[in-house]
């Protein structure tokens, strides 16, 4: 089947990472992308890159299905964690290409999520879903300190830490549930350096190693494409991944799963039913010549996946941070680190005017670089240094 001139719905967007290519992936492929949003301004490229645009409740399944079916799209599908579930359930109720909807919701929650990998024999952390400050406590006094608390749906490494005692789970606890998260996930802190395995359909396109700022957060600084261990420990983290993408029945398309590499091997911490943020499918095309993002366009089209592109061998992410509250005076740089020797990509996630808070999440990451290279020490390097380029001054906010 041809897809050729057809509307590709997309519905919403990721604000920090593909989305933009995304639509630029859907127009190459000879579509016509269109935005479903309940905020179209959210998303500055819409019309910098002049996507067509539809207002609309996308919180409501029926409006999304009736907005679907008046568009009668060749393909939807969602770049942001909060919708790929109702993008894939829409597709069905169309007869269009998808994941399995039910199996993305099930993902949602990361308890639920827990549960299933544990029954399947999967490794994971020690854990419990609470919904009381006290019962965290108490929960991490069985598991054993440090624990991990955080909200049982996220993205982002929001709401999450590193809670070395009773006081700081019950503190912590108590912020998550006031802030709104019905449920709370306490569990073990593994030990260990942090991965993720990117997926498709089922079978390993990348391992990836990630940089995790200081405790007690988990804010990823930068990722190397790909990780630069032994074949045979990237041959085990790539097969504990696809045990547990196969767990929650994600056989369809793009997966992102997170791992530690405990004392004991691999132990999945989460699997995203979508591709990976933080600009890794960037740096994952780069260094293999794997263009995901075409993939996951192609798939939910029903066409053919392209041939492997031109691949530098290595490739590393690193982020512009966020050191001090206030408001955006100034952003430049951007154009030099561009033009940097091997840099692919080059992108800024704030503007000027903008008040910035430290969130100890992904919205702390105000720019990123991926750069290539011929092995990780050369790649790591030039991303850091197209990264320095990069001057984002924020003022103090008078008081």
């Amino acid at each position: 089947m041809s897809a050729g001139g057809g509307w590709f719905a997309f519905l919403e967007s990721n604000t920090t990472g593909t989305g933009r290519d995304f639509c630029a992936a859907a127009r190459a492929r000879g579509m016509r992308p269109v935005l479903l949003s309940r905020d179209p301004g959210r998303y500055p490229y819409a019309v910098l890159d002049g996507i067509d645009t539809v207002v609309l409740d996308t919180s409501d399944p029926q409006a999304v299905l009736e907005a679907c079916t008046r568009l009668d799209p060749v393909a939807i599908a969602s770049s942001s964690e909060y919708f790929v579930a109702l993008a894939a359930r829409t597709a069905a109720k169309l007869g269009l290409p998808g994941p399995d909807g039910d199996a993305v919701e099930r993902c949602r929650s990361k308890d639920a999520q827990r549960s299933v990998h544990a029954a399947a024999g999967v490794p994971v952390p020690a854990f419990a879903a609470v919904t009381g400050a006290a019962e965290a406590a108490g929960a991490a006094e069985r598991i054993g300190f440090p624990v991990v608390l955080k909200p049982v749906s996220g993205s982002g490494s929001v709401g999450v830490r590193l809670c070395a005692d009773a006081a700081q789970a019950r503190a912590w606890a108590e912020r998550l549930l006031s802030d709104g998260s019905a449920t709370v996930l306490v569990e073990e802190a593994v030990s260990g350096p942090e991965f993720s395995v990117e997926t498709f359909d089922g079978e390993v396109v990348a391992v990836v190693a990630k940089h995790v700022g200081a405790e007690p957060y988990f804010v990823e600084t930068g990722h190397d494409v790909p990780a630069p261990v032994p074949a045979a420990t990237a041959a085990e983290l790539g097969a504990v991944a696809v045990r547990a993408v196969g767990a929650l029945g994600l056989g369809y398309g793009a997966a992102h799963t997170e791992l530690r590499l405990g004392p004991g091997g691999p132990v999945v911490i989460e699997v995203n039913p979508r591709l990976a943020g933080g600009m890794i499918p960037v740096a994952v095309k780069a260094a293999t010549g794997v263009d995901l993002v075409d993939r996951v366009v192609a798939r939910a089209a029903g066409l053919p996946a392209a041939v492997r592109g031109a691949a530098a061998g290595h490739a590393a992410v690193r982020f512009v941070r966020l050191a001090g509250e206030g408001r955006v005076a100034a952003v430049a740089g951007l154009a030099d680190a561009a033009a940097a020797p091997g840099v692919a990509a080059v992108t800024a996630s704030t503007a000027v005017g903008r008040e910035l808070r430290v969130t100890h999440s992904f919205q702390d990451r105000l720019a990123c670089v991926v750069a290539a290279g011929p092995d990780t020490a050369t790649a790591a390097r030039r991303a850091s240094a197209a990264a320095a380029l990069i001057d984002i001054t924020v003022e103090e906010t008078p008081r």
